[in-house]
């Protein structure tokens, strides 16, 4: 039966294109219902699973996915931009996963935490960003794909196991 799942995985491989996607639409899903909710408790649970989820996404990115599209792109720029953005991002998620829920500033640092990565996440997305000219470019999103699925997987399990 493993043998059936390995083929089952590899068959069916998502390019990290679309890896990165799906990782946005959660983290969307995930903001609007803080911004909905009115219990400190799933506020408090919905931005610890939002701010764990930014730092395996930007993780992953930034060791796989932007060093591969510099490569393949020489787009210094757009590279530089986003990891600045994923600088100012970093340090709002160790500001918000400092604090309680209940504390002055929580919601609006996880708000403007969203705001951010709103921007951030139009910017990569849009005609002409980083995903439109990655597969313009010779990347290999199938083996890229892999890599990050991998290592999305071993940070995941290492967050479990802190």
């Amino acid at each position: 039966m493993a043998g059936k799942i390995r083929k089952s995985r590899s068959a069916h491989a998502v390019d990290a294109v679309a890896l990165l996607k799906a990782d946005h639409r959660q983290v969307e899903a995930w903001f609007a219902q803080f911004e909905k909710s009115r219990s400190t408790a799933r506020k408090r649970q919905l931005a610890a699973q939002i701010c764990a989820a930014l730092r395996v996404h930007t993780e992953i990115e930034e060791e796989i996915f932007y060093p591969a599209f510099l490569s393949a792109t020489a787009d210094k720029a757009m590279h530089h931009e986003a990891v600045v953005e994923h600088d100012g991002a970093k340090e709002l998620i160790a500001q918000i996963e400092a604090m309680c829920a209940g504390d002055d500033y929580f919601d609006a640092k996880v708000t403007v935490l969203s705001e951010m990565i709103k921007h951030h996440v139009k910017e990569e997305e849009q005609p002409g960003g980083m995903f439109a000219e990655a597969k313009k470019s010779k990347m290999d999103l199938k083996a890229l794909g892999d890599q990050l699925r991998s290592r999305k997987g071993e940070l995941q399990a290492h967050d479990r196991a802190a």
